[in-house]
Formats: C-alpha cells, structure tokens, sequence
C-alpha cells in the first residue's frame, strides 16, 4: 500500500488561514467553449495525473498534513457559468476574479484545483491552490494542456536559448580577473548584512509610513476590484537598450517605481516627502532552470527536479519622486536596486530561514513572520514568463494569460505575466482604498510610454 506523502514545510505555510492562497490562472480563448472537449483534454492532461491533483490534504494524529491519494471526480472540479457577469468581457472576467480573491476557498474535501469555464467570455479559469506548487511549477502543468498554434504536436517554448547562451557568457565575463573576484565577494558579504538585517527587522516592526496606497493588517477581508495593465514586450526591450546591461525586471521594476510616483502625485490628499520608500515584495524563482521547466523532465523522477514552491522572498524599495523627472531616472535607480539585490542571497536566505522556523516551529510561528513581512510592507509583485508564441488549446487560439491571486494584506497585487509578444499586469486592490485601478494601470502604461520615448530621444 502507498505510504502519504507529507507537504513540504513551504507548502504548509500556505495552508495557514493567515496566508490561504489560491493562484487563479485566466486564460483567454478566440472561439466558443466546448465543454466536453475541455474536460477531455484536462481529463487526458499530464496536469490531471500528477499526484498533487489526485490528492486530498489530510492531517495526521500529530496535525502534521499530508497528501492523500483520492479518486478525481471531474465533474466536481469543472464548474460552467453560461450566464454572463458584466457588461464587458474585461470588466466580466476581473469582476469575477476580485470576487475568487476573497469569498471563494478551495473546498478541503477534494484535490485543490478547480476549473471554471466562463462560456458566455470564452475563457477558462485554473484555481489552483498554492501548497501545490509555485506559479513556474503551475504553470509547466498548465501549458501541457496547450500546443504550439503553427505547430499542434508541439509544446509552447518559454525560454530562448539565445536568451540563455547570453546569461551564461554575462556571467562568466568579466570573473577571471582576481581583484574582480575579491571585490564582487567583499560587496556580496556586505549586501548580504544589510539586507539580511533590513529582512529581519521587517519581520519584526519596521514599516512603510502610510500612504493612500498602505494595506495593513486585516486588509486581505476587504472587497476587491481588478484592472489590467497591457504592455508590448518590445516596447520594453527599447527602454532596456538605453541602459548598460539593462534586463526585462529592470525595466518593470522602473515601470512600478515611476507609476506609483504618478499615481501618488495625482491622488495623495496631502503633499509627499520626495524620496519616501515604498517597500514591495518579489517572488524569486530558485529552481537551477532559468523561466518556465519542461514540465515533462519535472514529473520525471530521475530528472533531479523538485516539485512544489521553490522561491524567495526579496524586499524591492520603490521611491517616490516629486513632479515629472527623466523617465529613464526610475529605470537607472531599479537597475542599481536589483544588481544589489543579485549579488547577495536574500532570497536564498528568506527560502532557508522560512524551512527552519516551519521545521522547528511550525507552521504558526513561520506564517505570523510571513504575515508581519507583508503588513510592514506596501504592495506584491510577481512575473512570470509564459509561451513565446501564440498557443492553442485544442486548435481554438489563445488570446491571453492572466494570472492572480487570493487576496493579501497589501492594498495593491500585481502579477505580470507575458505571452507571444505581449505582457499582461493584473493589478488587484482593495476598493475602499484605491477605487480606481484603472488610473493605476494608466501610470504604468504610460510611464513604459514615456520610457520608450525617452530611450528613442537618446538614440537619435
């Protein structure tokens, strides 16, 4: 007989009530749903046979959960709505998503996913709950279900080996040279004291000072409204060519920085002090992999792959600055933020701190620190690379991939997820703070608008 298999330490902090999270997975289709076609592919999916959708969380005689193997019942997973829910298939589908972000757990008494099929929108949503796995993990399974549109026996590409050829010759240039090597070592141990320091005291009481945009504690039970945010993947590529060794995260990190400073300016009942932090948290991928996993080799059991969260916690400080200045200069300031950030391990740090206190405290104490990090801090970000190229599911093409989540107590969520070209930002707030998000999605719309601009002045 098949022995449980006990959740990870990482896993059972989001099983916590304090740090519940379902990851909702949008995905947006051009023609009519077939139902039946749909519940067929999941139903033959490498997703459907992976042993965490096959099992329930079940808690043994000393509390401690474990996976359970159980019988999947389709029909209770698949949920159809026919009717509509809004006047406009976006307004329908991110009102839809606010609601899932607060009212809507994840039944306890079968596997934790659902799919909901919103036929009258032609999309699907995935709620998968997080102690599954991290969003690269998730999203692997996800895109087994979907093909390559020029091509329907293929898998969608995540990563360009270019792109990866080009990672491994940054990082061996310039490392022979001895004093190079002493001195990158001298600055990773003195980032790594003040950031393990600065990670610490957040997790005790240092927090932002309040702004129009501050959560707090209780604020993850507050109502929620979506807005999206659409960028051009180009468009970020030209802001990053106007900076030295500039990547993707450096642009969107400058996007985030020069779009809450806008949207301060317009919106803050009183006047700022120029260079207030405002504190986010990232999620860092630390699987070996750079982006997505082939998510066949991740189900293999001789891949030396690990299945379930793998990431870091980062602190990224944004600040704010007064009235219109250079657009590149938010870019210039976040690429100096996260080339710090790079060369220490906060993020491997806040990984391992986090095992320890689950393993020798438990779940309790490790989700209380989670949970003051979050209330000491002011907003979430995450991104994460989808396909390259257009996909399809069962050859009906896919227009977009939207990715968010249960609620926190941040006021503002942002996940970002890009796809053939395209990136897709949903911006989840608390209404009763900020009641409009789109204007929120306007700033960093047009503040990657004004970046472009300003990287093509500098090249003419």
């Amino acid at each position: 007989m098949e022995s449980d298999e006990p959740v990870t330490p990482a896993s059972r902090l989001f099983l916590r009530p304090e740090l519940d999270q379902v990851i909702n997975c949008v995905i947006g289709l051009t023609n009519s749903i077939d139902v039946d076609v749909i519940k067929s592919e999941i139903k033959n999916s490498l997703m459907i046979k992976h042993p965490r959708f096959r099992s329930l969380v079940v808690k043994d005689r000393h509390g401690r959960e474990h996976w359970k193997k159980t019988q999947v019942d389709l029909d209770r997973h698949v949920i159809v709505l026919d009717s509509p829910a809004g006047d406009t298939e976006e307004e329908a589908v991110n009102g839809y998503l606010a609601d899932l972000a607060v009212s809507s757990p994840l039944p306890a008494d079968k596997p934790l996913w659902e799919a909901h099929l919103l036929t009258a929108h032609n999309c699907l949503i995935f709620r998968i709950h997080h102690s599954m796995g991290d969003g690269i993990s998730l999203m692997s399974l996800l895109l087994a279900i979907c093909r390559k549109a020029d091509d329907v026996n293929e898998l969608p590409s995540t990563v360009s080996p270019d792109s990866v050829k080009e990672k491994k010759k940054q990082n061996k240039k310039g490392e022979r040279k001895p004093e190079r090597v002493v001195l990158r070592l001298l600055k990773a141990v003195w980032f790594n004291l003040v950031f393990l320091v600065g990670f610490i005291l957040r997790c005790l009481w240092v927090r932002d000072r309040s702004t129009t945009v501050s959560g707090g504690a209780g604020i993850e039970l507050w109502p929620r409204k979506l807005a999206t945010a659409r960028f051009w993947i180009e468009d970020m590529k030209a802001v990053k060519k106007a900076i030295p060794n500039a990547t993707i995260n450096d642009v969107l990190f400058g996007v985030i920085s020069s779009g809450l400073s806008r949207y301060l300016d317009t919106k803050s009942p009183k006047e700022l002090q120029d260079g207030l932090r405002i504190t986010g948290v990232g999620m860092v991928n630390l699987r070996k992999q750079p982006g997505l996993q082939d998510v066949v080799k991740m189900m293999e059991n001789k891949s030396g792959l690990r299945w379930g969260n793998k990431f870091g916690m980062l602190l990224l400080p944004v600040y704010y600055r007064k009235g219109r200045i250079d657009p590149l200069d938010h870019l210039k300031r976040a690429k100096a933020m996260l080339d710090k950030k790079k060369q220490s391990l906060e993020a491997h740090f806040s990984y391992n701190i986090g095992h320890l206190l689950m393993s020798l405290f438990g779940p309790k104490v490790a989700s209380l620190l989670n949970y003051r990090i979050l209330c000491n801090t002011s907003f979430t970000l995450s991104n994460v690379m989808g396909p390259q190229e257009e996909i399809t599911i069962r050859k009906n093409p896919v227009t977009f991939i939207r990715v968010t989540s249960s609620s926190l107590p941040h006021a503002i969520t942002m996940h970002m997820v890009s796809y053939a070209g395209r990136a897709d930002m949903q911006i989840q707030v608390a209404k009763d703070i900020i009641h409009d998000p789109e204007f929120l999605a306007k700033c960093f719309e047009d503040a990657l608008l004004e970046m472009k601009n300003a990287a093509a002045d500098l090249g003419t």
